[in-house]
């Protein structure tokens, strides 16, 4: 049981790096966007991309925290 969860926990922490690397590049892609433009409607396809990447990191890292807790509860 440990062995299972302790691989869906590296899972989980891969998948919140994958959304913060995937949000921080839409952010930059975004910025360009509004620099080269002058204007922000260009960017929303970007911001909503930012938006949806750092809210899958949220879960991920609620989900990671909650593995780590079971596993904590197993432990003892």
């Amino acid at each position: 049981m440990n062995t299972l969860l302790i691989i869906l926990l590296v899972v989980l922490c891969g998948l919140v790096v994958y959304s913060l690397v995937r949000g921080v590049i839409a952010f930059m892609k975004s910025t360009k966007i509004d620099l080269e433009t002058g204007e922000g409607q260009d960017a929303t396809d970007m911001q909503l991309m930012q938006n949806k990447m750092m809210f899958n990191r949220i879960k991920y890292q609620a989900l990671a925290v909650l593995v780590v807790a079971v596993l904590l509860m197993i432990s003892n």
